[in-house]
């Protein structure tokens, strides 16, 4: 993606050679799940280009790699408007927030990441240019000091989080739109296969793509990914074709499982039952055991498995299931009232 004059990226700059690039949907025909979600967005869309308004404030919710920052792309696409793009984590002082705004054009979709980690401070200022499209600014110092209105072009915020409970109620409040993802299920799975493989010139059989589509734990990004390591092993085989056999290897060497699981995945799930009798055990003693941030835990690991119903969270802590006990073939501990 290239940058404007004033650096920022905008979705006119993406280059179509750019195979990466070509993965992610450009417009919500391509965009392929999350029908409701969708459908509805393609309504509030609709409305406000017939209105020649922006787009309301726009909140995503999800575990990484189900596609928020691509819909936060394809919003600007359909809207026909600029797109910028930053993280909260990239916001360190208050004035890295006004330069941002004071370059937006009218319309533009202003996409901020990890949206609940951003500054009090920073906050704040966002408050006035959701709501009032300006900005509040000290002038001077001491008795000189003044408040100067700073006006901004109207815009659309799309914030971004996979915590969304940790978002302050001021901040979700602003959004007028929210939406939240869920995993792909099976036949979603299959057709971003199928168009993945398409766009890479990747030959690939009906069977590879349903089982590649099963062990992708319901997220496009893991389906891609895992679509170009099969690339890689059938080519070294000399195939011309990801057949299911060269599926079958090639997870079986990545340590992926039929139900998508990798070995890290299965280590939480064993040392719960071996370790801690099945459970509970509070998160960041099972961070610690595992040799992981109580974050990577959270964001990444457990999501899948509590939606695939290997894992609950209880007030106590984390538990494992009788599915997930089968699936590793250990038998439950007799401490977990799961079981009794």
């Amino acid at each position: 993606m290239g940058k404007n004059e004033t650096g920022l990226l905008r979705p006119q700059a993406i280059e179509e050679d750019e195979k990466d690039m070509t993965l992610r949907p450009r417009f919500l025909r391509e965009f392929l799940g999350q029908k409701s979600m969708k459908e509805n967005l393609s309504v509030f869309i609709t409305a406000a280009k017939q209105r020649n308004e922006s787009l309301d404030h726009l909140f995503l919710i999800g575990p990484p790699g189900l596609g928020k920052t691509t819909l936060a792309q394809v919003v600007a696409n359909e809207l026909d408007t600029g797109f910028v793009q930053t993280s909260a984590p990239a916001l360190d002082k208050p004035k890295d927030l006004v330069g941002l705004l004071t370059n937006l054009k009218k319309g533009d979709v202003f996409f901020i990441d990890e949206i609940h980690r951003l500054k009090p401070a920073i906050e704040e200022l966002l408050y006035i240019a959701m709501e009032d499209y300006g900005i509040d600014w000290v002038v001077g110092q001491g008795p000189m000091a003044r408040t100067l209105r700073i006006a901004i072009k109207p815009f659309t915020l799309v914030g971004a989080t996979t915590k969304a409970g940790v978002v302050s109620s001021p901040l979700i409040s602003r959004f007028g739109i929210t939406c939240r993802f869920s995993f792909y299920i099976q036949e979603d799975m299959e057709a971003i296969v199928r168009r993945s493989a398409g766009l890479l010139d990747i030959k690939i059989e009906e069977e590879a793509s349903s089982l590649l589509a099963k062990s992708s734990r319901g997220t496009p990004r893991v389906v891609n990914r895992l679509l170009r390591r099969m690339r890689d092993f059938a080519q070294y085989a000399g195939e011309t074709c990801v057949t299911r056999n060269v599926v079958c290897e090639g997870l079986s060497r990545l340590e992926i499982d039929e139900l998508g699981l990798e070995r890290q995945d299965r280590e939480i799930l064993k040392i719960i039952i071996e370790r801690y009798r099945g459970g509970p055990v509070g998160a960041e003693t099972l961070a610690i055991s595992i040799g992981e941030s109580v974050e990577t835990l959270e964001d990444y690991y457990e999501p899948y498995m509590i939606q695939a119903g290997l894992l609950q969270r209880t007030p106590r802590g984390r538990m494992v299931t009788s599915l997930a006990c089968g699936h590793l073939g250990i038998p439950p501990g007799n401490g977990n009232e799961l079981f009794n």
